[in-house]
């Protein structure tokens, strides 16, 4: 899980343990998945871009990048450290219902330190940043048709996470599900935030998994993700 940059499925997990059944390789992983979130974690700080994406695969038949209503991807908010010209430093991303101002403002005041600097697109959900207290940088976004042609896009830290991420849950995972979809980003935040460490990522995960409350989570409750509350809306 923190080892191999493609993670790790339950199956695989299963063939190498000798597990007899798969829903024990598959509980497993997913108790360590919810063990993955330091609550003592350090905010992303400095130049960070922020961007919202969609998980799940386009569909026909919807008006525009921002349409909620019929959709079935889900909506992601992804904020990246800029470290110089050509590397990222750590990453973010969370399931958002929506793209109300104060959806966004939640999720920067969680994961970014105020003070830093915030890459934004031009939709007027991020306006009021600087009023939060950080310091924003707006910019244009060019149209999805001219990006596809080859346009740079104006947050292009924030595309390198979310494109791997979507390749490594359909390459390695094969699609999951939308209710437990944010414990898999956390999965995949965890090990792209270590990626340079990944032996000390083992030694975090397991002091992390050691005293989560997750290990006394049966079964059932992990199945139907009943243990992450409320499922996001769909709009």
């Amino acid at each position: 899980m923190t080892t191999d940059k493609r993670g790790l499925s339950a199956l695989l997990l299963q063939r190498q343990l000798g597990l007899s059944w798969y829903e024990t390789a598959w509980m497993m992983r997913h108790k360590f998945r919810r063990a993955m979130i330091n609550l003592k974690r350090e905010p992303l700080r400095g130049d960070v871009e922020v961007d919202d994406t969609w998980v799940g695969g386009t569909q026909a038949g919807l008006r525009g990048n921002r349409q909620l209503k019929g959709r079935k991807a889900a909506l992601v908010l992804v904020a990246v450290e800029k470290r110089g010209r050509t590397t990222t430093g750590r990453a973010r991303m969370a399931v958002i219902p929506d793209f109300r101002k104060e959806t966004l403002l939640g999720f920067l005041k969680e994961n970014v330190k105020l003070g830093s600097t915030v890459y934004t697109d031009g939709l007027k959900s991020f306006t009021g940043l600087k009023e939060a207290g950080f310091q924003h940088v707006p910019r244009s976004q060019p149209r999805p048709t001219d990006l596809r042609k080859g346009a740079k896009s104006v947050v292009p830290w924030r595309t390198g996470p979310p494109a791997i991420s979507n390749s490594w849950l359909l390459g390695t995972h094969h699609g999951v599900s939308r209710d437990q979809l944010q414990v898999y980003l956390d999965e995949f935040v965890f090990c792209h935030n270590r990626r340079k460490t990944p032996m000390a990522a083992f030694q975090t995960l397991l002091g992390l998994g050691a005293g989560h409350k997750f290990t006394k989570t049966k079964y059932e409750e992990i199945r139907a993700a009943a243990d992450l509350g409320e499922p996001p809306s769909e709009g």
